[in-house]
């Protein structure tokens, strides 16, 4: 496919540093009101905004105050406008048959306003809340810019950094589809699974990989893999790879691969901890910032559920006891460990899932939470981010979040691709002060209650009710060396390690270095089936708003 020049006309002969320096010394900021005031940079409104128009975002934005964020470098050159529909996109006749086939008609707005972009060659910058359809927003170029190109041995065309191995399977799974219509190989590439065969995946050739950082750099110390032919990198919860200390990492990778190839980097949250990227490998970059908040106010609910020290156990245990899959947040794995045991006894199917559990446990906990098996998911961070399951519409911290942005993505495993969801945080007295300053840098608006055990407005929001106190045990599939390998059960095993689904390391989960939970698997198509979508209360019997077929879309 053709591409359009990257270099803005304004800007050829330079160096990178020098643009930098030009770039970030006529920075100027417009300041978007509805996010209460935040800098933002000239360009990144809604889709079919200009630089400089100074339009506001995210009309139903809450009134709580914000966090200010950087003002993000200031697009020189301007943006092509936005689409209505995919068929206005310059994207192979087979990648648009395919995006039909998956029941994907329409684009979100962040994928409206960044694909003509991207699809152009050009640099983009895209912050949306969690399932706000960022993945394929990236990833339609990415595949499009590929169509009929094949990768030598050890030498990909294009890579996806993620923080986490579950991420990392969610956008292989999320881009499988795709890849396979234009007969485009992904490998997925993480810790916590055989390096030989994912070694081996490589060197049959892939022209994408799904990487986190420290895998990847160990392939390429052991020469299985080099980076000087990637023409599209991808990067993907940068703000996560900042936060995890991942940076150092990163920035090694990205100073192998051709200074002229694409970048696109995209998140949920973009802060100072992610300038340096932003600064240093993006170019003239699109910005397009679709507010994680503000995007969650038409579709989410949050209440702050005060409760007293003695009442908070049994509290969550009728909370978890509810007619519908919820997933429960807590500090420890330790702790998600005893309450997992205390829900079983007390007749809750319910299972933890944190990086202590080995990455076959988390995989087969993940399979059995989306199929219904397990329908209280008792989990740590690690399933923060990356863990996709249809019709999820209750999610509860238990132990508050330390940071306004781990509740935003805590609450993004509800309310994804369009539907809707509740968030509710259960708050000890001494921790009504911090709980407050987390809403207000998360700009949420909550609603507060005093609660008790066993009263109607618990059960209102949440759809709590009393256990049957009759103790269950939840049994663990058959062992299945394709399984334990890292192989999808859910779908037939290529022969070819570099077929056109995932390459030998499709099973990966987790976080990279041993740190995160494990990825998904085996129930990906079975995601809304089992133990009912909702609860008895509010959270379960409130309408869904119109979501696409397709629910991969909002990933």
């Amino acid at each position: 496919m053709n591409r359009t020049p990257r270099r803005a006309s304004g800007t050829a002969g330079g160096s990178r540093t020098d643009r930098r320096s030009t770039r970030s010394a006529g920075s100027t900021r417009t300041t978007d009101s509805a996010s209460g005031g935040r800098p933002r940079a000239q360009g990144s409104g809604r889709q079919g905004s200009r630089p400089g128009a100074g339009r506001k975002s995210g009309q139903g934005a809450h009134s709580a105050p914000r966090r200010q964020e950087f003002a993000l470098p200031v697009t020189l050159t301007e943006p092509l406008p936005a689409v209505e529909t995919f068929a206005e996109l310059d994207m192979p006749a087979r990648l648009l048959s395919a995006l039909r086939t998956e029941g994907v008609t329409e684009p979100f707005p962040i994928q409206a306003a960044t694909l003509p972009n991207a699809l152009a060659g050009r640099d983009v910058l895209g912050r949306g809340r969690t399932g706000s359809g960022k993945t394929l927003a990236f990833g339609l170029p990415l595949l499009a810019r590929l169509d009929g190109q094949r990768a030598e041995p050890r030498q990909p065309l294009a890579l996806v950094l993620v923080p986490t191995r579950e991420l990392a399977q969610q956008v292989t799974d999320a881009l499988t589809p795709y890849a396979r219509a234009l007969r485009l190989r992904l490998a997925t590439v993480v810790g916590g699974l055989s390096i030989g065969r994912q070694a081996s995946a490589l060197r049959a050739g892939a022209e994408v990989v799904v990487a986190t950082p420290g895998r990847l750099k160990d392939l390429i110390e052991r020469q299985d893999c080099r980076l000087d032919r990637i023409a599209v990198t991808v990067l993907d919860e940068a703000d996560q790879m900042a936060d995890m200390g991942f940076m150092p990492q990163v920035t090694a990778l990205l100073d192998q691969i051709p200074d002229r190839g694409q970048r696109l980097l995209f998140s949920a949250t973009l802060d100072r901890n992610i300038d340096l990227l932003v600064r240093r490998y993006l170019h003239d970059p699109v910005v397009h910032s679709v507010d994680p908040s503000a995007g969650a106010v038409t579709t989410m609910e949050h209440h702050l559920l005060h409760v007293h020290d003695t009442d908070k156990y049994d509290t969550a245990t009728e909370i978890a006891a509810r007619d519908g899959r919820v997933i429960m947040f807590l500090d420890t794995k330790h702790a998600a460990d005893r309450l997992a045991k205390h829900l079983l006894s007390v007749g809750v199917r319910a299972s933890a899932l944190h990086g202590g559990k080995s990455q076959a446990q988390r995989n087969r906990t993940l399979a059995q939470f989306k199929d219904g098996h397990v329908t209280a998911l008792v989990a740590t961070n690690v399933a923060a981010r990356g863990i996709h399951v249809t019709g999820l519409d209750l999610v509860v911290n238990f132990d508050p979040p330390g940071d306004h942005k781990d509740y935003l993505h805590r609450g993004g495993r509800t309310a994804r691709a369009g539907e809707s969801g509740t968030v509710v945080t259960l708050v000890l007295p001494h921790q009504r002060r911090a709980v407050d300053r987390l809403m207000a840098d998360a700009g949420i608006a909550p609603l507060t209650a005093r609660i008790r055990p066993g009263e109607a407005e618990l059960q209102r929001i949440t759809g709590a009710r009393t256990p049957s106190g009759v103790p269950v045990t939840i049994t663990a599939p058959a062992a299945d060396g394709r399984r334990e390998g890292g192989g999808s059960p859910g779908r037939r095993r290529s022969r070819g390690r570099g077929a056109s689904g995932q390459a030998a390391g499709r099973g990966a989960g987790g976080q990279d270095a041993g740190r995160g939970a494990g990825g998904q698997d085996a129930g990906r198509k079975a995601s809304g089936q089992g133990a009912g979508r909702g609860g008895s209360g509010r959270a379960g019997s409130r309408a869904r708003r119109a979501a696409p077929k397709n629910p991969a879309q909002g990933l």
